[in-house]
């Protein structure tokens, strides 16, 4: 795809872009600054093959629509930091761990193999309801705005387009239509 640059000075400009989206949130980069880099540069080179910025720990196989839950931050995020302090490539890490408090543990993958995501998809869309529940769900959720959820972590905002960026996490460009 394209080139994108992995210098030095690129991981560098990343870097602060992601300590400043993460700045007065619950999310720390991690100490290792090593480890940010080679995470960083590995983002880096993922955007360049890809178009986008997917997590350098993870396979991506198959379409963009396929892989939007590893674009970092992934969908996976928030439920990592809440049990194991850290997120699966650990680029993101708690307080705890920041400080020193607690140590970066090897987590298990949440993300379903490609297979099951496919058919976990398929089984999602063909759920029907009769036509009286459909009518019924329409009533109920007929509201005078769209709501979008980030996919990330769960904000909802009711708006007439999907929010860009989250103010919650700031993932960027992961809402899906809610309600």
């Amino acid at each position: 795809m394209n080139e994108i640059e992995t210098s030095s000075k690129a991981i560098e400009v990343v870097i602060q872009e992601l300590k400043e989206e993460i700045r007065g949130s619950i999310y720390y980069l991690n100490p290792d600054n090593a480890l940010v880099r080679d995470l960083i540069k590995g983002l880096l080179i993922n955007e360049g093959r890809y178009g986008y910025r997917a997590c350098p720990c993870r396979l991506v196989y198959g379409p963009l629509e396929e892989n939007t839950d590893i674009i970092c931050p992934c969908d996976y995020r928030d439920d990592d930091m809440s049990d194991y302090d850290t997120c699966y490539c650990g680029l993101y890490v708690s307080e705890k761990v920041n400080s020193g408090e607690e140590c970066v543990k090897q987590i298990p993958e949440r993300r379903l193999p490609y297979k099951n995501r496919i058919q976990k998809r398929k089984n999602h869309a063909s759920v029907t309801l009769k036509n009286d529940t459909k009518q019924k769900m329409q009533e109920l959720f007929s509201l005078p705005y769209p709501v979008w959820r980030c996919r990330v972590c769960g904000y909802l905002a009711a708006r007439e387009t999907s929010p860009g960026t989250c103010p919650i996490c700031k993932a960027k460009d992961r809402f899906e239509r809610f309600l």
